[in-house]
């Protein structure tokens, strides 16, 4: 077995929303995607104070792709116009299958606007096959106790979402066998990873720093590695947090305009026709 070689590093670049500190590091200048893997944002780490205005994703749509939402620090409120709502606390997840289309909002909820506090939240976007851009939408949001806490060795934890490994099986199920975790590595930490070859792996560094297969990768930055390797190996000499996945390529053409991302322009002009038609249904602030 051939261990995946790191290819490139790709820092998270600073594009604030508002007050809202944002570091983004997919897409960036050198990497459009990691196919499937589209989009990610890194809201804070920043500390909100009492009578905050909180975050500012007021009711906004999707249609073609999939949210994966990572509560680190603080508390984020979703509804969407299926009917979905819930209140996601520190350490859980938010898995929102757009489908054929979805209007949702994100904010933060009323305890948290009155005494403010820690806030640190990832959003990734992960595509959809074609043949699966219009399914129906689907939410599922699970708090830091329904995802399954795995010792890696005796410094490391995996937090696994979705997929299976260590006997255990994440509380989410992927439409496209999407394998997702966040890491916690205390000093010494290290954990791995097989049967990869032909998967695209989705590796950010959040906090700390990490070696992957032998290479240093700084906080802030996504490990870019190649589809051929089979094994990827995380270690850590200090405390670090990793958001670790991977999926097979899609390997279709990705259209996209604002948030709606498709296979091709047609489709997005049908997207924006559907919405405008009032088609995605409504939800409120």
């Amino acid at each position: 077995m051939a261990a995946k070689t790191v290819l490139a590093q790709h820092p998270a670049h600073r594009d604030d929303i508002g007050d809202l500190v944002t570091r983004r590091p997919l897409p960036g200048p050198r990497v459009a995607q990691v196919d499937p893997f589209l989009f990610l944002n890194h809201h804070g780490p920043q500390v909100y104070p009492p009578n905050n205005d909180g975050l500012p994703f007021g009711p906004h749509p999707h249609r073609g792709f999939e949210t994966v939402t990572f509560i680190i620090e603080g508390e984020l409120a979703h509804r969407d116009s299926a009917g979905h709502e819930s209140i996601i606390r520190k350490g859980g997840v938010q898995w929102m299958t757009a489908g054929s289309g979805l209007i949702h909002a994100e904010v933060s909820p009323e305890g948290f606007l009155e005494r403010g506090g820690p806030l640190e939240i990832l959003q990734l976007w992960v595509n959809l096959p074609g043949r699966l851009k219009m399914t129906r939408p689907k939410y599922t949001g699970v708090q830091a106790d329904q995802i399954p806490a795995l010792a890696a060795g005796d410094a490391a934890t995996v937090r696994l979402i979705s997929g299976a490994w260590g006997g255990a099986t994440g509380p989410i199920g992927s439409l496209t066998d999407v394998f997702m975790t966040v890491i916690d590595f205390r000093p010494g930490g290290r954990v791995g990873f097989g049967s990869l070859g032909g998967r695209s792996v989705f590796l950010y560094v959040v906090a700390g720093e990490v070696t992957v297969n032998g290479v240093a990768a700084a906080p802030w930055h996504l490990v870019e590695l190649d589809l051929a390797g089979d094994t990827v190996e995380i270690a850590a000499k200090g405390e670090a947090q990793v958001v670790f996945g991977h999926a097979q390529p899609i390997g279709e053409p990705v259209v996209s305009h604002g948030p709606f991302v498709m296979n091709t322009r047609e489709e997005i002009v049908d997207a924006i026709r559907d919405y405008q038609a009032g088609l995605f249904d409504n939800v409120s602030a």
